[in-house]
């Protein structure tokens, strides 16, 4: 059995693919490459798009996956140079994680009757073709189909590269959306983990509406301004944030749409106020979740792109007074490495036919073997 993987993760963010190249041989994970590749404006734009009905979508869904495919392709290209350059070659890579673009996520209890679905963009054959190496992809739709979210998937990660066996560690993931993992000293008690609710997805859209720029750097933009309680109340009255664990969500609902509409009675607000009022719309939830399911713990590690917004860290900080709040690389893995490092081990789970998901997390019937393999290419 080979030990090197390559995981791919393009999130909600939407800013492009990220891919690690993994060496799991010393019994955890060391990151050996690591690479990037941003969508273009247009290609973002339409993956925006196709998160909602649409003329033609079919259609476009399916060449928006192929374009996917190639990004993805362009990443793996640069992983398997830079392990070359390590003397790590190619055909010691077994297999890529390759998690696919979320654009419809609509899990089975939050759809009574119709058994849910959860659908990522992908074309994993096309990148098999691309690539010669054997991929690993649709990682969400075995959980789904045993009853559970789909979603999230990271806890078991996070549990295997963070959790300590002599105290409780809660994860917090900020990306488009955020998604809080609690980590119990080993076999103590069932990891929990859950979507808290919007994460950049909002900030970054509105921060884009008003400056053009993709996101607000550093959060300066929301520090500059002002809280609005009234908007933030009603922000936080979502029936979503009533809703017990197991629970996931997406830009299905967190969507530039609703905000819109919650947007509407307070049009005369300054929009850095409103940047401002989405930060802490962010905060609440997941203070609240650490609050109430993981506050024996002492420290909060965050990754994701929100790791790098000083003012949302400072915020988190002064809604959890007593844990320390600190960023990943602190903790051995860097921010923007931890998810597509994340899809790496779950290729490795699904390889090993291992079970890839927790039911204390998502809500299945049972541990299940996540992803659907599709065999190399030609060389």
């Amino acid at each position: 059995m080979r030990n090197h993987y390559i995981g791919l993760m393009s999130g909600t963010s939407l800013d492009g693919a990220d891919g690690v190249l993994v060496d799991f041989s010393a019994g955890r994970l060391r990151v050996m490459g690591v690479a990037t590749e941003p969508f273009s404006d247009v290609f973002r734009a339409e993956l925006l798009a196709l998160n909602f009905q649409g003329p033609n979508e079919l259609h476009r869904a399916a060449i928006a996956a192929n374009q996917l495919a190639r990004v993805y392709a362009g990443v793996v290209r640069s992983l398997v140079a830079q392990g070359a350059a390590g003397g790590i070659d190619a055909n010691q890579i077994e297999a890529i994680g390759a998690h696919g673009q979320t654009v419809r996520h609509q899990p089975a209890p939050l759809r009574a009757g119709d058994g849910g679905y959860t659908l990522q963009l992908n074309n994993p054959a096309l990148l098999a073709e691309l690539t010669g190496l054997q991929v690993v992809a649709d990682f969400r739709s075995r959980d789904v189909a045993a009853g559970g979210q789909g979603a999230p998937l990271a806890p078991a990660f996070h549990r295997n590269v963070f959790g300590r066996a002599d105290a409780t560690v809660c994860v917090l993931n900020l990306g488009g959306i955020s998604n809080l993992s609690v980590l119990p000293p080993a076999d103590t008690a069932p990891v929990l983990g859950f979507d808290c609710g919007a994460g950049n997805a909002l900030m970054d859209a509105w921060c884009h509406r008003h400056t053009g720029q993709p996101f607000d750097a550093g959060g300066a933009w929301a520090a500059s301004g002002r809280l609005i309680p009234a908007l933030l109340a009603s922000l936080l009255d979502e029936p979503y944030f009533t809703l017990p664990p197991p629970k996931s969500t997406g830009r299905d609902l967190f969507s530039l749409t609703w905000l819109d509409q919650k947007l509407a009675a307070f049009a005369a607000e300054r929009p850095e106020d409103i940047q401002n009022t989405l930060a802490e719309f962010t905060v609440v939830p997941c203070v609240s979740g650490v609050t109430r399911y993981g506050i024996d713990s002492k420290q909060l590690i965050v990754c994701g792109g929100g790791a790098f917004n000083d003012h949302l860290l400072r915020r988190l900080q002064a809604g959890l007074p007593s844990l320390r709040v600190s960023a990943s690389d602190q903790h051995g893995l860097p921010p923007l490495q931890v998810e597509a490092a994340a899809f790496a081990w779950l290729a490795r789970q699904a390889i090993l036919r291992q079970a890839g998901n927790l039911a204390s997390v998502t809500g299945a019937a049972g541990p299940r073997v996540l992803g659907a393999i599709y065999p190399a290419g030609p060389d």
